[in-house]
This record gives C-alpha cells, sequence and structure tokens, in this order.
C-alpha cells in the first residue's frame, strides 16, 4: 500500500494513566519494606545494642528517608514525568548527572536489585521446596521473567498486583504485632539486663553506622517518582504517595523492631540473623518458621514486582530524550507499556542471576545512589532560586530539610568508602566508566 505523503502519520501509541494515590503508595510501601527487616536486622543491633538506641536508629533513619522524599515529592510536583530521579538530576545539575543516574541504575544498583530480590525469594521458597544452587537460579530467573511479563502486559495490571501483595503483607504484620501484643511474652530480664550493659560499649560513631545500616533498608523510597507519565494528577498524587508511604514504613519498622525486642533477650536480637523467624518461634513454636518463611517469599515478591515496574519507566525516558538508544522508547501498540526497555531489563538481571555476578555488582554500587540524592536534593535549592518556579507542593521546613537530607547522604556515602576503598572505587569506577560513554557517543550524537 502507497501512503500519501502529505497523510497524517498514525499517532504513536503513548503510556496509560492508571495509577492513582492507592497504586502509588502500595508501590512506596511494597518496594522499601523487603526482606531485610524479617531476616537480619542485627547488624544495626550490633552497632547500638539497646532497647531505646535500637528504636531510636529507625525512628531516625525513617527521619532521613522522610526528609528525602519531601524533596522528592516537590521535585515531582514540578516536574511530573517519566523517569523521576533521572528527570531531577537532569534537569536541575546537568543532563550528564542524569545519564550516569540512568547508567548505574541498569548496569549494576536497580538490575542487581532486582536479581538479589530474586535470590532471596528463590531461597525461601527452598524452605518449602528443596533446591540446590543451580535450583535457586532457576526459580529467581522464573520470578523475574513472570513478573516482567505480568508488567510487560500493561502498568495497570503491574500496580494492582503490587497493591494487592503490599495490602496483604501489611495485613499479614499487623496480625503479627497483635498476635505478639496477645500472646507475646516479654524476654527474660537476665537478657534485657546483659543487652542493656552493652550500651555503655556504644557511643556516637555506632549510632551513626547503625544508622547508615538502618537506611538501607529503606531503600527504594523514590522509585514511584518514575511512573509519574503514567500516574493520574502526578502532581498532587506522588508527593501524597511518598509522605504517607514513607510514614507507614516508619511506623512498622519501629513497631515490627519493638515487638523483637519484646519477645527476644537483646543478646539474642543482636546475634540474630533471622530474627523474625527466631522471634516467631518464641512466640509459637517451630512451625511459625514457615509463616516467616512464606512472609519473606511475599515481601521479596512485592519488592521485585515494584522494581521491575519502575525502572524501564526511566531507560525509556532516557531513550525518548536520546540519552539512550532510540529504540527503547518504544510503546507497545496494544499494552501501552515500554515493553522494549522491560525485556532488556529482564534480560541483563537474569544474566546477573545466572552468573551469580549481581552481588559483586550490587554491593560495590549501591551506596553511590546516595550520592546522587545528595545532588537530588542540591539540584532542588537550585531550582527554588530560579524566579519562575512555581512547584504545587513545597518541601516543609526549607531549607534545613534538604540540608539535613543532603548531609546524611554525604555521611552514608562516606561511612560506606571509608569501610573498605578498594571495593568503593571499583564501585565509583563503574559509575565513571559512564561519562565516555555519554561524552563520545550520547552527546556526540545529540549534536
Amino acid at each position: 500500500m502507497i501512503h500519501s505523503p502529505l497523510a497524517s502519520p498514525e499517532p504513536s501509541p503513548a503510556l496509560d494513566k492508571p495509577i492513582g494515590l492507592v497504586h502509588a503508595t502500595a508501590m512506596v510501601v511494597g518496594i522499601i519494606i523487603g526482606a531485610s527487616i524479617f531476616v537480619q536486622p542485627s547488624e544495626i543491633n550490633r552497632h547500638v545494642p539497646s532497647a531505646a538506641g535500637v528504636l531510636s536508629v529507625w525512628a531516625v533513619a525513617g527521619i532521613i528517608t522522610l526528609f528525602g522524599a519531601l524533596v522528592c515529592a516537590e521535585l515531582s510536583s514540578a516536574m511530573p514525568r517519566t523517569g523521576g530521579v533521572y528527570v531531577f538530576l537532569k534537569e536541575t545539575v546537568s543532563p550528564a548527572w542524569g545519564f550516569l543516574w540512568g547508567w548505574a541504575m541498569f548496569w549494576s544498583a536497580h538490575s542487581g536489585i532486582i536479581a538479589a530480590s530474586s535470590v532471596i525469594l528463590a531461597r525461601y521458597v527452598g524452605f518449602f521446596v528443596p533446591l540446590g544452587d543451580w535450583g535457586t537460579r532457576a526459580v529467581a530467573v522464573a520470578a523475574i521473567l513472570l513478573l516482567s511479563f505480568v508488567n510487560y502486559l500493561g502498568v495497570r495490571q503491574g500496580s494492582r498486583l503490587q497493591t494487592a501483595i503490599t495490602v496483604t503483607k501489611i495485613a499479614i504484620v499487623a496480625g503479627l504485632l497483635v498476635m505478639v501484643a496477645v500472646f507475646g511474652k516479654p524476654a527474660s530480664v537476665q537478657g534485657i539486663r546483659n543487652g542493656q550493659a552493652a550500651l555503655h560499649d556504644s557511643g556516637f560513631d555506632d549510632f551513626v553506622l547503625g544508622v547508615s545500616a538502618a537506611l538501607f533498608a529503606f531503600g527504594g523510597w523514590h522509585m514511584v517518582t518514575y511512573t509519574a507519565g503514567e500516574t493520574r494528577d502526578a502532581r498532587r498524587t506522588i508527593p501524597r504517595a511518598l509522605v504517607i508511604g514513607s510514614l507507614a514504613v516508619t511506623g512498622s519498622y519501629v513497631a515490627l523492631n519493638a515487638a523483637y525486642l519484646y519477645l527476644l533477650p537483646l543478646d539474642r536480637v543482636v546475634s540474630s540473623t533471622r530474627v523474625a523467624a527466631d522471634a516467631a518461634q518464641a512466640m509459637a513454636g517451630t512451625r511459625a518458621a514457615a509463616t516467616i518463611s512464606a512472609l519473606v517469599i511475599l515481601s521479596s515478591s512485592g519488592v521485585l514486582n515494584g522494581v521491575i515496574l519502575a525502572g524501564p519507566r526511566t531507560y525509556f525516558a532516557m531513550a525518548e530524550e536520546g540519552l539512550a538508544f532510540r529504540w527503547l522508547a518504544g510503546v507497545h501498540p496494544r499494552y501501552h507499556t515500554p515493553h522494549r526497555a522491560i525485556l532488556l531489563q529482564a534480560a541483563w538481571s537474569c544474566a546477573l542471576v545466572a552468573t551469580g555476578t549481581y552481588r559483586e555488582l550490587f554491593t560495590r554500587v549501591i551506596y553511590t545512589e546516595w550520592l546522587f540524592f545528595a545532588l537530588m536534593a542540591a539540584g532542588l535549592m537550585r531550582l527554588r532560586r530560579r524566579p519562575d518556579y512555581r512547584p504545587v507542593y513545597a518541601v516543609w521546613g526549607y531549607p534545613a530539610v534538604p540540608l539535613v537530607f543532603i548531609a546524611a547522604a554525604v555521611t552514608v556515602s562516606a561511612i560506606q568508602i571509608a569501610a573498605d576503598p578498594v571495593k568503593a572505587g571499583t564501585g565509583l569506577a563503574i559509575v565513571v566508566l559512564g561519562l565516555p560513554v555519554y561524552r563520545f557517543g550520547v552527546r556526540k550524537h545529540d549534536h
């Protein structure tokens, strides 16, 4: 068929906008509450071995997360576009920093979270069905492919699944807390005394290390901003979801740790590598281990689905603006999803699982997120100086909130770098490798 050159081309398919406040809030809560809060808070407890200290650490980490969410809330109200943090960095700092964020996301940080979450899920599936090493990897790959397929079919399907998982997860956590209040027996007084005695061995540096470790359990709070282009009234919906979700998670974390400390002696909480299972066993016996394993599987599924949903939106936005391969900007004509970006992300994440390389990449680069977060908050302060800047939502407590968040983000990164300079150097090198790609590939192409 020959088309007339004067004929209007068919409009390209666009992304749908099915995400409302409930779905957006479910994404915030579902991505943040992962397996770590049920498996290993002992890293925090090791630094601050006292009941008051532990709860203070989680509360402070929650406040810092809330401050970051408030920064994101204002930026998303001013720039409600698909891509989230990538858009914020590109528009307030420079396109190069936006590109580096997306580069680090794809090759290590974001894909590494997908791979790590899928492996955690598979390991707990192994509690019910015996799996060897390759069996665990096969289940992890299958989980990535299944949830990627769900999100390939539509953001409505992915966000509904996220909401269902998150509601179920919160209901189970609430049920566990009610059981603790009704049936739980307090830990022995001797254990409490031993834990309180350990308080004298910790100081301010230990408290900061504890907060740093706790912040990683709050990871992913920013990812809802990636889907702004598919969110109804994004200027208002995303800020509300960020604030409600951050407060809900902080309350859940503090309550869960209070339950652990109520049911177990402090010295056992400090040494435990699966504190939720130990606490449940102390309350309900050995059968409780199966319940906790099922909860970890559910929690990991929520993280995995949310991260799979969020990531491709950044690669899609980069491609639309010429900072990634143009073909990644394709939108499925029937499902209205960034299908090529979803497939590419799934393929690379599965490769990381199959080769076992995700752990090294993930641990070497994940802390660099906080350097980008500091830049993001600095970008907000830079944006505030523009005379024509009129956001729908303005950060409460400005400029103290972004300044405190910048200080916290830099401190987290500095602590991680000081703890292992060699690994930190390798992680930073992965990010810096994106600079020549941007300079001689993307930027040259744009010009």
